[in-house]
């Protein structure tokens, strides 16, 4: 596979793939602006076929010891790592995402979740069964789930509500991104390796607009997990709200990045702007926000302008880009609009800004750009902008308090990620605890697939990965004996 080969990606129902009405929908290298490929523009009856299918395949699967769910779910697993390459290929060219990046996180996390959820169940720390006094509790499948997945991660989305809703017993509706979809082709090469029965996996793509609300509202769908903006996450609920159903969130982010005033600065500006920057900054956990002493606010913007310069905007393809360009144009557009209104407002641009990178007429390329002296009050300290573009602000941490520090991190209606940076385990454990965020990384820890992932507020509800993230596709009964 490369990345000037065309893909057809096709809807799969009830075992097989089917190509719409003929209506499709293009999809662009957004380092090139080409077709790179196209799916079928789905319909609410090819949504309305999916579910269908997915009901009708229920029954059987719940009925499926969970271990044996448990080992297809591994063999999905290990057929996405055979495919790692060849899908890093096709995410790259899809989403712009640097091959580097693309091989060792987009094309790779997804196998080490779901495996690390396969393995929760065969190994029987997790428990589909427990007793509580007289009371047998067991933990039944949700039915029938629709996961509606964002573009940013294409693969790792679509594994992170898969693997979870197949071990315990759910069947899925699947509606891709359409801005980056292809990776889908792929996908059902190995569910049907995997042993995946018809219609326990259905894929139909589309706009949300269309399938996604059709998904949303339809009477027989039993949960909807939903992964992309706050905006897209209001009208998922609002379209759930009729039939009642199980609704699980996993929108936006303006994570903070406290850096405390004993911390290593260089290691914690360097790591800063590194993660901020990561996926082109297209990740809703993104620390897009650098909070550090007043006093060392002018070093802080130094070292991320040294760092921020090692991001130059390049070819995807190039094994040493770190920067590629935005998905589309429309997310280009936004994110110079940002960086426009970051300047009107009175921020003090230290590096980059919204000329069109050097060298890059075409393609959706975008600066890399730090702000100094940015204020809680400013749109680029508030909005999440999907960009490389990192807001430094100071904080006062006169008194020998982090409160400021606090107070400023949390004061977004988002709560998704964050970290702190501090000599003091004790003292970053403090500040970590008082911040309203669905997790935290201390001095730069390592992710853990095991660990809980989502946020507080306006980002979202529910958690993924783990024992957590399998939770969330359970019914609880109880009963008593």
């Amino acid at each position: 596979m490369t990345a000037s080969a065309t893909i057809r990606a096709a809807h799969f129902i009830d075992g097989r793939a089917r190509d719409g009405d003929g209506a499709s929908i293009d999809v662009l290298n957004p380092a090139t602006e080409q077709p790179l490929g196209s799916v079928p523009a789905g319909s609410r009856a090819d949504a309305e076929e999916a579910v269908a299918a997915a009901r009708r395949a229920f029954g059987e699967w719940a009925a499926r010891p969970a271990a044996e769910r448990a080992e297809i779910v591994r063999r999905i697993a290990e057929g996405i790592t055979a495919r790692r390459d060849s899908l890093a290929e096709v995410i790259t060219a899809d989403v712009g995402a640097p091959i580097t990046f693309a091989t060792k996180v987009q094309a790779s996390l997804p196998a080490a979740t779901s495996k690390a959820v396969a393995d929760l169940v065969t190994s029987g720390e997790f428990a589909f069964t427990e007793e509580i006094g007289n009371s047998l509790v067991e933990r039944e499948p949700v039915g029938v789930v629709a996961a509606i997945t964002p573009w940013n991660y294409p693969m790792h989305q679509i594994m992170a509500k898969l693997a979870p809703a197949l071990v315990t017993g759910c069947t899925v509706v699947l509606k891709p991104s359409e801005v980056a979809p292809l990776c889908t082709d792929q996908l059902v090469e190995v569910l049907t390796e995997a042993g995946v029965p018809p219609g326990v996996v259905n894929i139909v793509h589309g706009t949300g607009d269309e399938v996604g609300a059709a998904l949303a509202a339809h009477a027989d769908v039993d949960m909807v997990s939903f992964t992309g903006s706050t905006r897209g996450g209001r009208a998922v609920s609002a379209a759930a709200a009729d039939t009642v159903k199980r609704v699980t969130l996993e929108l936006g982010g303006k994570s903070a990045n406290v850096i405390l005033g004993d911390a290593d600065l260089t290691k914690a500006v360097k790591l800063g702007v590194a993660n901020a920057f990561l996926n082109g900054g297209q990740s809703c956990n993104a620390w897009t926000r650098m909070l550090v002493p007043r006093s060392q606010h002018d070093d802080a913007v130094t070292l991320a302008c040294e760092a921020a310069a090692k991001y130059q905007p390049a070819d995807p393809a190039d094994e040493g880009t770190r920067l590629g360009p935005m998905v589309s144009e429309l997310q280009r557009d936004t994110v110079v609009g940002y960086i426009r209104s970051g300047v009107e407002a009175g921020a003090r641009l230290a590096y980059g800004g919204p000329e069109k990178p050097d060298g890059h007429d075409t393609g959706y390329f975008v600066r890399p750009t730090v702000f100094a002296d940015v204020t809680p009050e400013m749109t680029i300290a508030k909005d999440e902008i999907f960009g490389p573009v990192l807001s430094v602000m100071p904080y006062d941490d006169t008194g020998g308090t982090d409160d400021d520090a606090v107070r400023i991190a949390n004061g977004t209606v988002y709560g998704l990620a964050g970290a702190v940076f501090s000599a003091s385990d004790e003292r970053a454990l403090s500040v970590a605890r008082r911040m309203r965020t669905g997790q935290v990384d201390i001095n730069g820890a390592s992710f853990n697939p095991k660990a809980p992932f989502g946020g507080y507020k306006q980002s979202g509800n529910g958690r993924e990965f783990g024992s957590y993230g399998i939770e969330e596709f359970c019914e609880i009964k109880s009963i008593q004996r």
